[in-house]
Protein backbone atom coordinates (compact mmCIF):
# COMPACT_ATOMS: atom_id res chain seq x y z
CA UNK A 1 0.00 0.00 0.00
CA UNK A 2 3.25 2.37 -0.20
CA UNK A 3 1.91 3.92 -3.32
CA UNK A 4 -1.18 4.67 -1.77
CA UNK A 5 0.76 6.78 1.31
CA UNK A 6 -0.39 9.93 2.14
CA UNK A 7 2.49 12.36 1.97
CA UNK A 8 0.58 15.38 2.85
CA UNK A 9 -2.05 14.58 5.53
CA UNK A 10 -3.31 18.21 5.85
CA UNK A 11 -3.74 18.46 2.38
CA UNK A 12 -6.12 15.75 2.23
CA UNK A 13 -7.59 16.83 5.47
CA UNK A 14 -8.04 20.47 3.83
CA UNK A 15 -9.54 18.92 0.53
CA UNK A 16 -12.07 16.10 2.94
CA UNK A 17 -13.40 18.61 4.78
CA UNK A 18 -14.61 21.32 1.95
CA UNK A 19 -16.11 18.00 -0.33
CA UNK A 20 -17.96 16.70 2.91
CA UNK A 21 -19.30 20.19 4.39
CA UNK A 22 -19.81 21.36 1.01
CA UNK A 23 -23.42 23.20 1.40
CA UNK A 24 -24.53 22.21 -1.34
CA UNK A 25 -25.58 18.49 -3.51
CA UNK A 26 -22.27 16.63 -4.36
CA UNK A 27 -22.80 15.11 -7.98
CA UNK A 28 -21.68 11.92 -10.16
CA UNK A 29 -19.28 15.02 -11.59
CA UNK A 30 -17.82 16.61 -8.56
CA UNK A 31 -17.49 13.28 -6.84
CA UNK A 32 -15.38 11.75 -9.56
CA UNK A 33 -13.10 14.41 -9.54
CA UNK A 34 -12.46 14.44 -6.40
CA UNK A 35 -11.88 11.27 -6.34
CA UNK A 36 -9.48 12.01 -9.51
CA UNK A 37 -7.05 13.77 -7.04
CA UNK A 38 -7.58 11.61 -4.38
CA UNK A 39 -8.18 8.01 -4.98
CA UNK A 40 -10.50 5.67 -2.85
CA UNK A 41 -7.20 3.59 -1.91
CA UNK A 42 -5.16 6.53 -0.59
CA UNK A 43 -8.15 7.81 1.69
CA UNK A 44 -9.05 3.93 3.21
CA UNK A 45 -5.35 4.22 3.86
CA UNK A 46 -5.60 7.12 5.86
CA UNK A 47 -8.24 6.23 7.82
CA UNK A 48 -6.23 2.61 8.64
CA UNK A 49 -2.93 4.09 9.47
CA UNK A 50 -4.68 6.25 12.29
CA UNK A 51 -2.15 9.64 11.88
CA UNK A 52 -2.47 11.69 14.35
CA UNK A 53 -4.35 14.97 12.98
CA UNK A 54 -7.14 16.56 14.48
CA UNK A 55 -10.63 15.59 12.87
CA UNK A 56 -8.77 13.76 9.81
CA UNK A 57 -10.91 10.53 10.86
CA UNK A 58 -14.53 12.42 11.34
CA UNK A 59 -13.56 14.58 8.06
CA UNK A 60 -12.31 11.51 6.06
CA UNK A 61 -15.46 9.57 7.38
CA UNK A 62 -17.62 12.15 6.57
CA UNK A 63 -16.39 12.94 3.00
CA UNK A 64 -16.96 9.50 2.11
CA UNK A 65 -20.42 9.22 3.00
CA UNK A 66 -21.06 11.72 0.75
CA UNK A 67 -18.77 10.25 -1.75
CA UNK A 68 -21.06 6.78 -1.40
CA UNK A 69 -24.00 8.41 -1.90
CA UNK A 70 -23.48 9.88 -5.17
CA UNK A 71 -24.28 7.14 -7.99
CA UNK A 72 -21.07 7.03 -9.33
CA UNK A 73 -19.59 6.73 -5.47
CA UNK A 74 -21.96 3.68 -4.79
CA UNK A 75 -20.95 2.14 -8.04
CA UNK A 76 -16.93 1.92 -6.85
CA UNK A 77 -18.57 0.04 -3.89
CA UNK A 78 -18.37 -3.61 -4.93
CA UNK A 79 -14.72 -2.95 -5.84
CA UNK A 80 -13.96 -2.09 -2.56
CA UNK A 81 -16.17 -5.02 0.00
CA UNK A 82 -12.77 -5.80 1.52
CA UNK A 83 -12.58 -2.51 2.93
CA UNK A 84 -16.27 -2.59 4.05
CA UNK A 85 -15.28 -6.00 6.14
CA UNK A 86 -12.60 -4.25 7.92
CA UNK A 87 -14.69 -1.16 8.14
CA UNK A 88 -17.52 -3.38 10.26
CA UNK A 89 -14.59 -5.13 12.52
CA UNK A 90 -12.98 -1.48 13.06
CA UNK A 91 -12.12 0.02 16.80
CA UNK A 92 -13.94 3.20 15.61
CA UNK A 93 -17.68 3.65 15.95
CA UNK A 94 -17.30 6.48 13.06
CA UNK A 95 -15.91 3.66 10.84
CA UNK A 96 -17.77 1.18 11.88
CA UNK A 97 -20.72 3.62 11.17
CA UNK A 98 -19.83 4.41 7.73
CA UNK A 99 -19.21 0.84 6.75
CA UNK A 100 -22.60 -0.23 8.03
CA UNK A 101 -24.33 2.89 5.71
CA UNK A 102 -21.84 1.61 2.80
CA UNK A 103 -23.62 -1.98 2.93
CA UNK A 104 -26.95 0.46 2.71
CA UNK A 105 -25.49 2.09 -0.19
CA UNK A 106 -25.18 -0.57 -2.13
CA UNK A 107 -28.44 -2.86 -1.50
CA UNK A 108 -30.27 0.52 -1.98
CA UNK A 109 -28.51 1.52 -5.22
CA UNK A 110 -26.38 -1.03 -7.23
CA UNK A 111 -28.46 -1.83 -9.67
CA UNK A 112 -26.97 -4.89 -11.54
CA UNK A 113 -30.02 -7.47 -11.22
CA UNK A 114 -32.04 -8.82 -7.76
CA UNK A 115 -29.90 -9.94 -5.51
CA UNK A 116 -26.27 -8.42 -6.95
CA UNK A 117 -25.67 -6.54 -3.46
CA UNK A 118 -26.72 -9.42 -1.12
CA UNK A 119 -25.02 -12.18 -3.09
CA UNK A 120 -21.48 -9.46 -2.34
CA UNK A 121 -22.88 -9.68 1.39
CA UNK A 122 -22.71 -13.77 1.21
CA UNK A 123 -19.38 -13.76 -0.44
CA UNK A 124 -17.98 -11.35 2.07
CA UNK A 125 -19.45 -12.44 5.02
CA UNK A 126 -20.78 -9.24 6.17
CA UNK A 127 -24.06 -9.95 7.79
CA UNK A 128 -22.64 -11.24 11.01
CA UNK A 129 -20.45 -8.41 10.80
CA UNK A 130 -23.50 -6.34 10.81
CA UNK A 131 -25.20 -8.41 13.94
CA UNK A 132 -21.83 -8.08 16.08
CA UNK A 133 -22.31 -3.82 15.03
CA UNK A 134 -26.18 -4.06 15.92
CA UNK A 135 -25.30 -5.39 19.02
CA UNK A 136 -22.00 -3.72 20.36
CA UNK A 137 -21.57 -1.12 18.63
CA UNK A 138 -22.97 2.70 19.78
CA UNK A 139 -26.30 3.69 19.53
CA UNK A 140 -25.07 5.74 15.98
CA UNK A 141 -23.70 2.23 15.10
CA UNK A 142 -26.35 -0.33 16.04
CA UNK A 143 -29.07 2.40 14.23
CA UNK A 144 -26.74 1.71 10.74
CA UNK A 145 -26.31 -1.76 10.58
CA UNK A 146 -30.15 -1.88 11.82
CA UNK A 147 -31.50 0.01 8.43
CA UNK A 148 -28.64 -2.18 6.18
CA UNK A 149 -30.40 -5.37 7.53
CA UNK A 150 -33.54 -3.91 6.92
CA UNK A 151 -32.45 -2.95 3.16
CA UNK A 152 -30.81 -6.56 3.06
CA UNK A 153 -34.63 -8.01 3.53
CA UNK A 154 -35.63 -6.46 0.25
CA UNK A 155 -35.02 -8.69 -2.01
CA UNK A 156 -35.55 -13.05 -1.51
CA UNK A 157 -31.39 -13.66 -1.37
CA UNK A 158 -31.24 -10.87 1.84
CA UNK A 159 -34.35 -13.05 3.41
CA UNK A 160 -32.72 -16.32 3.30
CA UNK A 161 -29.77 -14.52 4.85
CA UNK A 162 -31.96 -12.95 7.65
CA UNK A 163 -34.28 -15.96 8.29
CA UNK A 164 -32.21 -19.36 7.71
CA UNK A 165 -33.97 -22.40 7.32
CA UNK A 166 -32.07 -24.01 9.79
CA UNK A 167 -32.84 -22.72 13.47
CA UNK A 168 -29.24 -23.32 15.13
CA UNK A 169 -27.43 -21.24 12.85
CA UNK A 170 -25.53 -18.95 14.97
CA UNK A 171 -27.11 -15.86 13.08
CA UNK A 172 -30.48 -16.67 13.83
CA UNK A 173 -32.03 -13.91 15.77
CA UNK A 174 -33.65 -15.91 18.51
CA UNK A 175 -30.28 -17.38 18.92
CA UNK A 176 -28.57 -14.44 18.95
CA UNK A 177 -31.41 -12.89 21.12
CA UNK A 178 -30.95 -15.77 23.55
CA UNK A 179 -26.63 -14.69 23.87
CA UNK A 180 -27.19 -11.25 24.17
CA UNK A 181 -27.11 -8.99 27.28
CA UNK A 182 -30.16 -6.92 28.14
CA UNK A 183 -29.64 -3.84 25.83
CA UNK A 184 -28.43 -6.12 23.19
CA UNK A 185 -32.06 -8.06 23.38
CA UNK A 186 -33.77 -4.61 22.84
CA UNK A 187 -31.79 -4.17 19.66
CA UNK A 188 -32.54 -7.21 18.10
CA UNK A 189 -36.44 -6.82 19.30
CA UNK A 190 -36.43 -3.43 17.57
CA UNK A 191 -34.29 -5.24 14.66
CA UNK A 192 -37.52 -7.60 14.47
CA UNK A 193 -40.40 -5.25 14.41
CA UNK A 194 -38.54 -3.00 12.55
CA UNK A 195 -37.94 -6.52 9.44
CA UNK A 196 -41.80 -6.11 10.47
CA UNK A 197 -43.04 -3.30 8.89
CA UNK A 198 -41.31 -3.35 5.91
CA UNK A 199 -44.28 -5.65 4.09
CA UNK A 200 -46.61 -8.39 4.85
CA UNK A 201 -44.58 -10.80 3.01
CA UNK A 202 -41.92 -10.25 5.62
CA UNK A 203 -44.29 -10.03 8.73
CA UNK A 204 -45.17 -13.34 7.60
CA UNK A 205 -41.84 -14.61 7.51
CA UNK A 206 -41.09 -13.14 11.10
CA UNK A 207 -44.18 -14.42 12.39
CA UNK A 208 -43.80 -18.14 10.64
CA UNK A 209 -40.07 -18.23 12.60
CA UNK A 210 -41.86 -17.39 15.77
CA UNK A 211 -39.73 -14.45 16.44
CA UNK A 212 -42.80 -12.58 18.05
CA UNK A 213 -42.65 -15.28 20.62
CA UNK A 214 -39.42 -13.34 21.67
CA UNK A 215 -41.58 -10.00 22.57
CA UNK A 216 -44.21 -11.58 24.65
CA UNK A 217 -41.70 -13.84 26.75
CA UNK A 218 -40.03 -10.34 27.39
CA UNK A 219 -43.17 -8.55 28.78
CA UNK A 220 -44.02 -12.03 30.29
CA UNK A 221 -41.04 -11.89 32.57
CA UNK A 222 -40.87 -8.77 34.19
CA UNK A 223 -38.01 -9.38 36.13
CA UNK A 224 -36.77 -5.99 34.79
CA UNK A 225 -38.77 -3.02 34.25
CA UNK A 226 -36.91 -0.71 31.98
CA UNK A 227 -36.38 -3.91 29.88
CA UNK A 228 -39.85 -4.87 29.95
CA UNK A 229 -40.98 -0.90 29.23
CA UNK A 230 -38.66 -1.10 26.22
CA UNK A 231 -40.54 -4.40 24.93
CA UNK A 232 -43.81 -2.40 25.34
CA UNK A 233 -42.93 0.10 23.62
CA UNK A 234 -42.08 -1.80 20.21
CA UNK A 235 -44.92 -3.69 20.79
CA UNK A 236 -46.64 -0.55 20.42
CA UNK A 237 -44.51 0.10 17.52
CA UNK A 238 -45.66 -3.10 16.38
CA UNK A 239 -49.83 -2.59 16.74
CA UNK A 240 -49.35 0.70 14.53
CA UNK A 241 -48.51 -1.61 11.52
CA UNK A 242 -51.64 -1.83 9.53
CA UNK A 243 -51.23 -5.15 8.74
CA UNK A 244 -49.99 -6.27 12.09
CA UNK A 245 -54.01 -7.25 13.35
CA UNK A 246 -53.89 -10.69 11.63
CA UNK A 247 -51.00 -11.81 12.93
CA UNK A 248 -50.94 -10.40 16.53
CA UNK A 249 -54.58 -11.64 16.38
CA UNK A 250 -52.93 -15.67 15.98
CA UNK A 251 -50.39 -14.85 19.22
CA UNK A 252 -51.50 -15.05 23.02
CA UNK A 253 -50.13 -11.36 23.48
CA UNK A 254 -53.99 -9.91 23.66
CA UNK A 255 -53.88 -12.38 26.97
CA UNK A 256 -50.82 -11.01 28.32
CA UNK A 257 -51.72 -7.72 28.04
CA UNK A 258 -54.55 -8.51 30.42
CA UNK A 259 -53.38 -10.26 32.84
CA UNK A 260 -50.87 -7.21 32.94
CA UNK A 261 -53.63 -5.13 33.34
CA UNK A 262 -55.27 -6.96 35.88
CA UNK A 263 -57.06 -5.09 38.76
CA UNK A 264 -55.12 -7.72 41.13
CA UNK A 265 -51.46 -8.39 39.92
CA UNK A 266 -50.55 -5.77 42.39
CA UNK A 267 -46.68 -6.65 41.39
CA UNK A 268 -47.02 -4.68 37.73
CA UNK A 269 -45.89 -1.01 37.87
CA UNK A 270 -48.48 1.60 37.14
CA UNK A 271 -45.98 2.55 34.09
CA UNK A 272 -46.04 -0.64 32.40
CA UNK A 273 -49.72 -1.10 33.04
CA UNK A 274 -50.33 2.15 31.53
CA UNK A 275 -48.56 0.91 28.45
CA UNK A 276 -49.95 -2.00 28.38
CA UNK A 277 -53.69 -0.42 28.42
CA UNK A 278 -52.58 1.95 25.62
CA UNK A 279 -51.45 -1.36 23.40
CA UNK A 280 -54.72 -3.17 23.81
CA UNK A 281 -56.75 -0.30 22.79
CA UNK A 282 -54.48 0.34 19.70
CA UNK A 283 -54.82 -3.46 18.72
CA UNK A 284 -58.50 -3.23 19.50
CA UNK A 285 -59.15 -0.04 17.43
CA UNK A 286 -58.75 -1.96 14.28
CA UNK A 287 -62.28 -3.34 12.81
CA UNK A 288 -60.31 -6.52 11.19
CA UNK A 289 -59.27 -7.58 14.98
CA UNK A 290 -63.32 -8.37 15.86
CA UNK A 291 -63.42 -10.71 12.65
CA UNK A 292 -59.79 -12.92 14.12
CA UNK A 293 -60.46 -12.92 17.12
CA UNK A 294 -63.00 -14.69 19.56
CA UNK A 295 -64.90 -12.04 21.56
CA UNK A 296 -64.17 -13.44 24.93
CA UNK A 297 -60.65 -12.28 24.48
CA UNK A 298 -61.49 -8.75 23.45
CA UNK A 299 -63.88 -8.59 26.63
CA UNK A 300 -61.29 -10.05 28.91
CA UNK A 301 -58.91 -7.39 27.77
CA UNK A 302 -61.62 -4.67 28.00
CA UNK A 303 -62.99 -6.20 32.14
CA UNK A 304 -59.45 -5.31 33.04
CA UNK A 305 -59.02 -1.70 31.21
CA UNK A 306 -62.52 -1.16 32.88
CA UNK A 307 -61.47 -2.58 36.31
CA UNK A 308 -58.10 -0.41 36.43
CA UNK A 309 -60.56 2.61 35.92
CA UNK A 310 -62.94 2.02 38.38
CA UNK A 311 -60.55 0.80 40.71
CA UNK A 312 -59.17 3.14 43.89
CA UNK A 313 -55.41 2.63 42.45
CA UNK A 314 -57.03 3.97 39.20
CA UNK A 315 -57.45 7.50 40.72
CA UNK A 316 -53.74 7.78 39.72
CA UNK A 317 -54.00 10.74 36.62
CA UNK A 318 -51.77 8.75 33.80
CA UNK A 319 -53.10 5.47 34.24
CA UNK A 320 -56.55 6.53 34.68
CA UNK A 321 -55.85 8.91 31.50
CA UNK A 322 -54.54 6.16 29.49
CA UNK A 323 -57.63 3.74 30.11
CA UNK A 324 -59.98 6.32 29.01
CA UNK A 325 -57.80 7.02 25.75
CA UNK A 326 -57.83 3.40 24.92
CA UNK A 327 -61.40 3.02 25.43
CA UNK A 328 -61.90 6.06 23.09
CA UNK A 329 -59.02 4.32 20.18
CA UNK A 330 -61.43 0.59 20.83
CA UNK A 331 -64.68 2.56 20.43
CA UNK A 332 -63.20 4.57 17.45
CA UNK A 333 -64.08 1.55 15.48
CA UNK A 334 -67.91 0.69 14.73
CA UNK A 335 -67.60 -2.90 16.13
CA UNK A 336 -65.81 -1.50 19.15
CA UNK A 337 -68.48 1.07 19.90
CA UNK A 338 -70.68 -1.40 19.83
CA UNK A 339 -69.63 -3.44 22.62
CA UNK A 340 -68.42 -0.65 24.68
CA UNK A 341 -72.07 0.38 24.42
CA UNK A 342 -74.44 -2.36 25.00
CA UNK A 343 -76.55 -3.21 27.36
CA UNK A 344 -74.23 -6.10 28.94
CA UNK A 345 -71.33 -3.81 29.27
CA UNK A 346 -70.34 -1.11 31.95
CA UNK A 347 -67.84 0.09 30.30
CA UNK A 348 -69.62 3.03 28.53
CA UNK A 349 -71.27 4.36 31.55
CA UNK A 350 -68.05 4.85 33.50
CA UNK A 351 -66.41 6.65 30.13
CA UNK A 352 -69.71 9.57 30.55
CA UNK A 353 -69.54 9.45 33.93
CA UNK A 354 -65.89 10.69 33.63
CA UNK A 355 -66.95 13.02 31.11
CA UNK A 356 -69.31 14.77 32.66
CA UNK A 357 -67.41 14.74 36.24
CA UNK A 358 -66.98 18.18 37.99
CA UNK A 359 -63.14 17.13 39.37
CA UNK A 360 -60.23 15.86 37.93
CA UNK A 361 -59.41 18.26 34.59
CA UNK A 362 -57.38 15.48 32.73
CA UNK A 363 -59.97 12.85 33.33
CA UNK A 364 -62.55 14.74 32.09
CA UNK A 365 -60.81 15.52 29.35
CA UNK A 366 -59.57 12.45 27.94
CA UNK A 367 -63.08 10.97 28.67
CA UNK A 368 -65.08 13.65 26.70
CA UNK A 369 -62.54 12.19 23.74
CA UNK A 370 -62.97 8.98 24.34
CA UNK A 371 -66.78 9.82 24.51
CA UNK A 372 -66.32 12.10 21.51
CA UNK A 373 -64.53 8.35 19.43
CA UNK A 374 -67.42 6.51 20.61
CA UNK A 375 -70.21 8.50 19.26
CA UNK A 376 -68.06 8.59 15.96
CA UNK A 377 -66.96 11.94 15.44
CA UNK A 378 -63.89 10.12 13.94
CA UNK A 379 -65.95 8.07 11.75
CA UNK A 380 -67.70 8.60 8.20
CA UNK A 381 -71.68 10.18 8.77
CA UNK A 382 -72.93 6.98 7.45
CA UNK A 383 -71.11 5.16 9.91
CA UNK A 384 -72.16 7.20 13.26
CA UNK A 385 -75.14 5.43 14.35
CA UNK A 386 -75.47 2.39 15.55
CA UNK A 387 -78.03 -0.65 16.18
CA UNK A 388 -81.08 0.59 17.48
CA UNK A 389 -80.10 -0.95 21.16
CA UNK A 390 -76.91 0.43 21.02
CA UNK A 391 -78.54 3.78 20.13
CA UNK A 392 -80.88 3.56 23.19
CA UNK A 393 -78.27 2.35 25.70
CA UNK A 394 -76.53 5.66 24.77
CA UNK A 395 -79.19 7.93 24.94
CA UNK A 396 -80.59 5.98 28.13
CA UNK A 397 -76.48 6.97 29.48
CA UNK A 398 -76.27 10.27 28.64
CA UNK A 399 -79.77 11.17 29.95
CA UNK A 400 -79.72 9.25 33.28
CA UNK A 401 -76.16 11.25 33.86
CA UNK A 402 -77.58 14.60 33.51
CA UNK A 403 -80.46 13.74 35.53
CA UNK A 404 -78.44 12.90 38.34
CA UNK A 405 -76.50 16.25 37.94
CA UNK A 406 -77.11 19.70 38.62
CA UNK A 407 -77.62 20.34 35.41
CA UNK A 408 -80.61 17.94 34.83
CA UNK A 409 -80.36 17.73 31.12
CA UNK A 410 -78.25 16.68 28.33
CA UNK A 411 -78.52 19.92 27.29
CA UNK A 412 -77.09 21.80 30.52
CA UNK A 413 -73.91 19.16 30.53
CA UNK A 414 -73.04 20.20 27.09
CA UNK A 415 -73.46 23.96 27.93
CA UNK A 416 -71.26 23.30 31.00
CA UNK A 417 -68.80 21.70 29.16
CA UNK A 418 -68.38 24.33 26.94
CA UNK A 419 -67.71 27.27 29.13
CA UNK A 420 -64.95 25.58 30.35
CA UNK A 421 -61.42 26.60 28.97
CA UNK A 422 -60.24 25.95 25.33
CA UNK A 423 -59.29 22.25 25.73
CA UNK A 424 -62.23 20.89 27.32
CA UNK A 425 -64.44 22.76 24.61
CA UNK A 426 -62.24 21.40 21.83
CA UNK A 427 -63.14 17.68 23.56
CA UNK A 428 -66.65 19.23 23.85
CA UNK A 429 -67.24 19.83 20.44
CA UNK A 430 -65.83 16.56 19.05
CA UNK A 431 -68.31 15.27 21.16
CA UNK A 432 -71.57 17.25 19.90
CA UNK A 433 -69.88 16.81 16.54
CA UNK A 434 -70.74 12.70 17.18
CA UNK A 435 -73.93 12.83 19.06
CA UNK A 436 -75.83 15.54 17.23
CA UNK A 437 -76.59 13.14 14.18
CA UNK A 438 -78.83 11.58 17.16
CA UNK A 439 -82.38 13.77 16.74
CA UNK A 440 -82.98 13.21 20.35
CA UNK A 441 -78.97 15.04 20.94
CA UNK A 442 -80.30 17.70 17.95
CA UNK A 443 -83.22 18.35 19.87
CA UNK A 444 -80.88 19.52 23.10
CA UNK A 445 -78.51 21.37 21.39
CA UNK A 446 -81.09 23.67 19.34
CA UNK A 447 -83.24 23.82 23.05
CA UNK A 448 -80.44 26.34 24.52
CA UNK A 449 -79.42 29.34 22.53
CA UNK A 450 -76.00 29.82 24.80
CA UNK A 451 -75.17 26.18 22.87
CA UNK A 452 -76.16 27.91 19.49
CA UNK A 453 -74.40 31.27 20.38
CA UNK A 454 -71.29 29.64 21.62
CA UNK A 455 -70.99 27.39 18.50
CA UNK A 456 -71.19 30.10 16.15
CA UNK A 457 -69.23 32.67 17.86
CA UNK A 458 -66.14 33.05 15.71
CA UNK A 459 -64.38 34.81 18.32
CA UNK A 460 -64.37 32.38 21.21
CA UNK A 461 -61.10 30.50 19.75
CA UNK A 462 -58.10 31.49 19.25
CA UNK A 463 -56.02 28.10 18.68
CA UNK A 464 -56.22 26.23 15.48
CA UNK A 465 -57.38 22.99 16.57
CA UNK A 466 -60.33 24.91 18.40
CA UNK A 467 -61.25 26.84 15.61
CA UNK A 468 -61.58 23.98 13.35
CA UNK A 469 -63.11 22.17 15.83
CA UNK A 470 -66.02 24.62 16.47
CA UNK A 471 -66.50 24.76 12.72
CA UNK A 472 -66.65 21.30 12.08
CA UNK A 473 -69.17 21.41 15.20
CA UNK A 474 -71.25 24.15 14.03
CA UNK A 475 -71.34 22.33 10.01
CA UNK A 476 -72.97 18.86 11.74
CA UNK A 477 -75.81 20.68 13.85
CA UNK A 478 -76.46 22.44 10.39
CA UNK A 479 -76.41 19.53 8.39
CA UNK A 480 -78.47 17.87 11.16
CA UNK A 481 -80.52 20.24 11.41
CA UNK A 482 -81.34 20.67 7.72
CA UNK A 483 -81.89 16.56 7.37
CA UNK A 484 -84.60 16.88 10.22
CA UNK A 485 -88.09 17.60 9.36
CA UNK A 486 -88.87 20.49 11.94
CA UNK A 487 -88.04 23.70 10.30
CA UNK A 488 -91.35 24.04 8.74
CA UNK A 489 -92.90 23.53 12.02
CA UNK A 490 -90.82 25.26 14.61
CA UNK A 491 -89.93 29.14 13.47
CA UNK A 492 -87.32 29.23 16.48
CA UNK A 493 -85.60 26.59 14.60
CA UNK A 494 -85.68 28.30 11.02
CA UNK A 495 -83.69 31.35 12.94
CA UNK A 496 -81.05 28.66 14.39
CA UNK A 497 -80.88 27.47 11.04
CA UNK A 498 -80.17 30.73 9.35
CA UNK A 499 -77.59 31.80 12.16
CA UNK A 500 -75.87 28.18 11.69
CA UNK A 501 -75.58 28.93 8.23
CA UNK A 502 -74.07 32.45 7.90
CA UNK A 503 -71.26 30.79 10.57
CA UNK A 504 -70.50 27.84 7.98
CA UNK A 505 -70.04 30.54 5.35
CA UNK A 506 -67.86 32.22 7.39
CA UNK A 507 -65.39 29.39 7.33
CA UNK A 508 -63.38 28.71 10.69
CA UNK A 509 -61.10 31.37 10.63
CA UNK A 510 -62.53 33.87 9.73
CA UNK A 511 -63.26 35.92 12.90
CA UNK A 512 -65.03 38.88 11.47
CA UNK A 513 -67.11 39.51 8.00
CA UNK A 514 -65.74 43.15 7.64
CA UNK A 515 -62.49 44.35 8.66
CA UNK A 516 -61.98 48.13 8.85
CA UNK A 517 -58.60 49.55 7.60
CA UNK A 518 -56.83 50.76 10.19
CA UNK A 519 -54.39 53.82 9.35
CA UNK A 520 -50.44 52.64 9.01
CA UNK A 521 -49.17 56.33 10.24
CA UNK A 522 -50.87 58.40 12.89
CA UNK A 523 -50.36 62.17 13.64
CA UNK A 524 -48.39 63.20 16.38
CA UNK A 525 -50.22 64.78 19.65
CA UNK A 526 -49.44 68.66 19.44
CA UNK A 527 -49.75 70.56 23.09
Amino acid sequence: MEEFAVHDPTQLLSAASEFAYYPGLQTDTSAKDFLDRFPLPVIINALQSKMDVLGLESTLVACLERIFRTKYGTSLIPQYMSFVHVGLQAESQLVKCLACKTVSYLLENVNRGAGFGAQLVIDYDVYPLLLDCLISGDENVAAASMDAIKNLASSPKGMDIIFPANNDEVTHLRNLAARSSSVGRVRVLSLIVKLFSISSSVASAVYNINLLSLLEAEISNQSDMLMTLSVLELIYELANIPYATQFLSRTPLLQILAMLIGLFNVLVEPILRSRAIMISGRILSKDDIFMSIDESTIKTVLLAIDGRLRSLESQDADECESALEALGQIGSSIQGAALLLSSSSSIAKHVVDAAFDRQGRGKKMAALHALGNIVGENRPEDHRLLNNDVEENLRHLIYETAAKSPKITPSGLFLSTLQQDSEIRWAAYRLITGLVTRPWCLIEICSKQEIISMVTDAHIESAKKGMEARYKCCQAIHKALLASNKLNSDPALTVIASKLQEAVRRGPYLAREWAEAQPAVVTAERL
